[in-house]
């Protein structure tokens, strides 16, 4: 039984339509009795335990900090969702790529003294380097792999993007190895900063400034230039645009090199402040900045921003809220994504969508 149907006028079937409203009630009493737990979980830690403030004011900066990468990697996401009405689940080892170009080129400059010497240039330039390769990787994924199935059923690129993204994981793992590399941390970003009474670490800072800084460059330049409006004009409907003058091959190439620009920032500041990066890195960032996007609004901007810093905070202030060990963070996570596509499937600002694609 479906809303077409009921809407149609046609004969509805009893039995089918009360079949319906109950799974569609057992579902929402049961998401409801999962709130209504968490919150009475959370009201019982916060009056029977005393945690320092310090100890919340470190979880909500660690949050931040995450928070900024997810976003990063989420907008990602929703600007080739918003163009193309498809998931890029590659998008994660996009990110990865950036940051063993980054790592790569940390090496080099530290084996010439650029670090040690001028270490502000040194960490502009590897992060340039990093951003600029998985622009490269990103805009090679879209021509190779997607390019020739943008008139397939939506299920074949995104069986597509699931098989670019194993093959770019054992790629990475026959050329650069299996082991774990370590970004060695210039003495500029070592340690910490008290903000607040907070220790913060500086590579938090850093991950925290760069990526609210890209946020902002991203929403200017989507929502203030020619570029943007191109794009826009794109997702609302790609043969008028075309009509229009626009070029729209070009601009769903511009798309995805500016995503893959965002997610090699995310790579590159992951190495730094994790100091350790691997060929499996982008799996589960790349599925938590999808959960992310779809929490805020899959093909909103602001959405994917506020969907990132709102997933990153529940990760690093959930465990302590509900006094579990913080290796259940992932369940805090996806837990999250189901309870939103319970209540509100669009996400909390809202899906953005061309007439077309709604």
């Amino acid at each position: 039984m479906t809303i077409q149907e009921i809407s149609s006028g046609k004969a509805v079937n009893p039995s089918r339509l009360f079949s319906a409203l109950t799974r569609v009630n057992w579902i929402a009493a049961v998401a409801s009795i999962a709130v209504l737990f968490l919150l009475v979980r959370i009201a019982f830690v916060l009056t029977t335990r005393s945690f320092p403030l310090e100890l919340w004011g470190l979880q909500f900066a660690n949050g931040l900090v995450l928070g900024g990468v997810y976003a990063l990697i989420a907008l990602g996401y929703t600007l080739v969702y918003g163009i193309l009405f498809m998931i890029n689940f590659a998008h994660g080892d996009v990110m990865m790529v950036g940051a063993y170009a980054g790592f790569f080129s940390l090496v080099g400059l530290t084996n010439t003294g650029m670090i040690k010497n001028n270490p502000v240039l040194g960490i502009l330039i590897i992060l340039i380097v990093g951003m600029t390769t998985s622009m490269f990787a990103g805009i090679l994924l879209e021509r190779l792999a997607y390019r020739p199935l943008r008139f397939a059923p939506r299920l074949v690129p995104l069986i597509t993007a699931i098989g670019a993204s194993t093959f770019m994981e054992e790629a990475a793992r026959l050329i650069f190895g299996a082991q774990i590399r370590v970004y060695t941390k210039p003495d500029l970003i070592q340690g910490v900063v008290p903000v607040g009474g907070i220790a913060v670490t500086r590579t938090g800072i850093l991950v925290f400034v760069i990526s609210l800084v890209l946020m902002l460059a991203l929403y200017f330049l989507v929502q203030r230039t020619n570029t943007g409006r191109a794009m826009r004009a794109v997702a609302t409907n790609k043969e008028t645009a075309a009509l229009m003058g626009v070029n729209v091959d070009r601009i769903i190439v511009t798309t995805f090199a500016i995503s893959s620009v965002l997610a090699g920032a995310a790579g590159v500041m992951l190495g730094f402040h994790n100091s350790q990066i691997s060929s499996q890195m982008g799996f589960f960032p790349g599925i938590k900045a999808f959960t992310a996007a779809v929490l805020g609004g899959i093909g909103n901007i602001p959405g994917a921003m506020l969907g990132g810093i709102f997933l990153g905070l529940a990760e690093s202030l959930g465990p302590t809220a509900l006094d579990i060990p913080s290796q259940y963070k992932d369940v805090i996570a996806f837990t999250l994504l189901v309870l939103v596509l319970i209540f509100r499937p669009s996400g909390i600002l809202g899906e953005v969508l061309g007439k077309e694609k709604a």
